[in-house]
């Protein structure tokens, strides 16, 4: 036969704490500076406010005429052949490597470690003699493709430059 559910007597059972008016206060202008905060965040922030600003990636809409931007990272081999760095290839989330951009322009060598970190995952891989970051643009009317587009190499490193 189950056991029964034990319920609470009452009479042995603590009261619940109640607040004191103070505490109350408090509270209420916590509640009241984080409400004003999410307010002006949310009329005049931006993603550098965030949590009290809007991530405007989100909260915005692009223009269904304007150009898109995808950005990519490719190993070339002797004969021409591009091989996709992309992330799970060299252990580098886009939203990371995206953020490194301009410090890959000023140091276009830092390549070369994503380079290393390929052939360390595909040892069997084709040799590798460079590494290009190229920018693909395409057009878009009414938010669809025009099958337009045109690419543009940011940064390239020439892998014999430092003995890979």
């Amino acid at each position: 036969m189950p056991a029964l559910p034990t319920v609470a007597d009452p009479r042995t059972e603590p009261e619940p704490l109640q607040l004191t008016p103070a505490g109350r206060s408090w509270r209420l202008a916590a509640a009241g500076i984080v409400l004003a905060l999410l307010l002006a965040g949310t009329a005049w922030g931006d993603d550098d406010e965030f949590p009290f600003g809007p991530f405007r990636m989100y909260s915005t809409r692009a223009d269904p005429n304007a150009a898109v931007v995808s950005t990519r990272t490719v190993a070339l081999t002797p004969t021409g052949e591009e091989v996709r760095l992309s992330g799970g290839e060299v252990g580098l989330r886009r939203a990371e490597f995206e953020g490194q951009l301009d410090r890959l322009r000023d140091e276009p060598e830092l390549l070369g470690l994503l380079a290393d970190a390929y052939v360390e995952r595909h040892p069997d891989a084709p040799e590798l003699v460079a590494v290009q970051v190229i920018q693909r643009r395409f057009q878009l009317i009414d938010g669809r493709q025009t099958g337009e587009f045109t690419d543009r190499v940011l940064v390239e490193h020439l892998l014999e430059d430092d003995g890979a």
